[in-house]
Parts: C-alpha cells; sequence; structure tokens
C-alpha cells in the first residue's frame, strides 16, 4: 500500500473519531450561572419550581439545627426534657462522649488517661453558666482539639446530650431542695445483702439467699 493511500486511511480514521468525540463535548447545555439567550431574563439558571421541598431535612428551625437564634448560642432546649430523653442522652453521651468526658462529665475519659489532650471539666463555671446551644454547636462544628460529631449524631440526639450534660452538672451542684423527698441525709437507703444458706459452698455460690434492709 503506498504511503498516499495509508494517509487517507488514517484521515479518514482520525475524522470518525473526532467525530464521535465532538458528539459528547458538544452538547446543547449550559454550565452554571452561564447566560442565555433563550430566557427573557437572559439567566440560564431557573427559579425553583412552586412547591418544590428539599431533599432530606427541611431546616428551617435555626434554633433546632444551629444551636442558636440571631447568632446568639440559645439557652433553652427546642423541645420538652423529660425521662426518655435523658435516657436516650445518656445512652448517646455514653457512646460518643465519655472516651474524653468520662461518665461524670469531669473530663478524664480513657483516651485521656492515655495522652489525648484533656478537656475542661462540664462542672466548672464558664460551662455551668454557658447556654446549652454552647454545647449542641460544639457537637456540630468542633471545637479545639474536639472534632465535629454531625455525621455521626443527628441533630436530635445531640439536643438529647446536651439536655443529660445538664442533669450531670446538676447532679454535682444540686441542693438539698432539689431533691425529691427533702435532704437525700434524711432520705432511707435500701441496701441489698446477700445471705449464705446452710448448704454447701458449691450451692452457696450457685443460688444465694438475698435479704432486702432498710437504713434510716
Amino acid at each position: 500500500m503506498s504511503g498516499a493511500r495509508r494517509l487517507s486511511f488514517a484521515l479518514i480514521a482520525l475524522a470518525f473519531v473526532s467525530a464521535c468525540r465532538q458528539d459528547m463535548h458538544n452538547q446543547p447545555k449550559y454550565r452554571g450561572l452561564r447566560a442565555s439567550a433563550f430566557f427573557a431574563d437572559g439567566s440560564s439558571a431557573r427559579p425553583l419550581v412552586e412547591g418544590t421541598i428539599a431533599r432530606g431535612t427541611l431546616q428551617t428551625d435555626e434554633a433546632f439545627f444551629t444551636g442558636k437564634a440571631g447568632g446568639t448560642e440559645v439557652t433553652e432546649m427546642p423541645f420538652p426534657v423529660d425521662e426518655k430523653v435523658l435516657d436516650r442522652g445518656e445512652q448517646r453521651f455514653n457512646i460518643y462522649c465519655t472516651p474524653c468526658h468520662d461518665r461524670t462529665g469531669s473530663g478524664n475519659g480513657m483516651v485521656v488517661q492515655r495522652g489525648y489532650r484533656q478537656p475542661p471539666s462540664f462542672h466548672i463555671e464558664r460551662l455551668r453558666t454557658v447556654g446549652v446551644g454552647h454545647f449542641f454547636d460544639v457537637m456540630t462544628n468542633g471545637f479545639g482539639a474536639m472534632p465535629d460529631y454531625r455525621a455521626q449524631i443527628s441533630p436530635r440526639d445531640r439536643w438529647n446530650i446536651a439536655a443529660y450534660i445538664r442533669a450531670l452538672q446538676l447532679s454535682q451542684h444540686a441542693a438539698a431542695g432539689d431533691v425529691p423527698g427533702g435532704d437525700p441525709a434524711n432520705v432511707p437507703v435500701r441496701v441489698s445483702v446477700s445471705m449464705p444458706s446452710t448448704a454447701a459452698p458449691s450451692a452457696v455460690r450457685a443460688s444465694p439467699k438475698s435479704s432486702t434492709l432498710t437504713r434510716p
């Protein structure tokens, strides 16, 4: 085959390849925010169709989803706090927070004992008086050495944890009048004591007899 024919075949093949590639590149579309001669307003970006809703969660409640109102941390929970909220908050706190903050919120968790930077205790005056939205904001965005937990903890659970932190703070600074029944020193304490039976030692270990005593 002569050189001229080889060149002709090469040019024809190149034309076919180029045509296919141009079909993919030259499409009747607009890139974001580019001008358009088709619409009267000259914009290719179109307004949302009336009635359009957000895909996922519609986050219109600023206080609930940010812990702030007008840029200021909120001082109250966005929903009523009951035993169910505190139980859920305790569960999530024990999972995500105790490695650093420990179960009492004193900041001496297991990773801290192994060299990680110690967080402040929840029981210091600054954190006892700060708005409850502060804890939500820190869990959402992180603070200092603490990373954010927005991907791991849902907004509702972040508030549940914040409520439980308030309960922890109250547990360390409660007055006698805050305890149901009055002064805890005068509330009877139920103590469970195991009483061994006269059976053989192996039987005692297998089924001890329990008795409940009341201490005045």
